[in-house]
């Protein structure tokens, strides 16, 4: 079994290589939950990891987490590399998708998904939960009480409602919000010189008010809990674009086999190795 892990792991290196070669930048893939402490752990791989230029391309697989671990995640990219491209090649959800808002490119194909941004809160008994749902139930209640249809059972729940947990759940939405916002005018827009689409705007220069405008359109969509009605809920490339957050479509690139040979052979190894968090460079696995 060991020899068979040592094979997979020289193999993984191997693919992973090509891909640094191939667009000529270093590499880093993370599948698993963001956890709050996991920062010493990145910062520990990024500084071994010997930069070649100012590019990283970061291969991401997440249900989401915390956004106070991505903000710090995103301090130490940004302080190594001048530029952070994201590939995603299955899924990045709530504090994944946030953490995307910080790349200078976002690379999808047909079959990946992003998901809402719905922060992930430690609750009373030390589990990770979807704070916009406690919210929005929250609210729902309340309505409920204002309009005199509040049942019993439900009173009950409303009054074991911990407002310090509560409070920490709106600030958490207020801070994916704020980040989503700051990382795309910082980031995902800075070469966002030219209207395209718009045929008002169409050749004019694109102001920094325009810039922070559709930040915060996209961030008040992807962050509408009634639209998408999940935590889970994938959103695809074409509602990506429709929200007007451009994504770089690989679908039909030539690399793209680099990138599922390398993804399929790394889901593999850490699902027999029944890996919950798992970072990965040519120098760390």
């Amino acid at each position: 079994m060991q020899d068979a892990n040592e094979l997979v792991r020289k193999t993984l290196k191997e693919q992973l290589l090509k891909l640094e070669s191939h667009f000529n930048a270093d590499f880093i893939s993370l599948t698993g939950q963001i956890f709050d402490g996991y920062e010493k752990v990145l910062l520990h791989v990024i500084e071994q990891l010997k930069k070649r230029n100012n590019t990283l391309y970061f291969i991401l697989t997440t249900t989401g987490g915390s956004a106070t671990a991505v903000e710090r995640f995103v301090n130490i990219l940004r302080y190594n590399y001048k530029i952070v491209n994201f590939i995603i090649p299955d899924y990045a959800y709530s504090a994944g998708t946030i953490f995307c808002m910080s790349g200078d490119d976002i690379y999808m194909d047909y079959y990946s998904v992003l998901g809402p941004i719905d922060p992930q809160v430690r609750n009373k008994e030390g589990k990770y939960v979807p704070a916009l749902g406690y919210l929005d139930k929250v609210n729902e209640l309340i309505e409920k009480a204002r309009d005199g249809v509040l049942t019993d059972a439900e009173f009950l729940i409303l009054k074991e409602m911990d407002l310090g947990e509560l409070r920490s759940f709106e600030q958490a939405k207020e801070l994916t919000i704020d980040l989503l916002k700051k990382w795309l005018v910082k980031y995902k827009f800075k070469n966002w010189n030219v209207h395209e689409t718009n045929p008002d705007r169409k050749g004019k220069k694109v102001t920094i008010t325009e810039k922070r405008e559709r930040a915060e359109q996209i961030a008040d969509k992807l962050s509408d809990n009634k639209r998408w009605k999940s935590h889970g809920r994938p959103i695809n490339i074409e509602e990506l674009n429709e929200l007007q957050l451009k994504i770089y479509d690989y679908s039909n690139e030539p690399y793209r086999k680099l990138i599922r040979d390398y993804y399929e052979l790394l889901s593999d190894y850490i699902m027999k190795n029944r890996h919950e968090i798992f970072i990965h460079t040519r120098e760390f696995i």
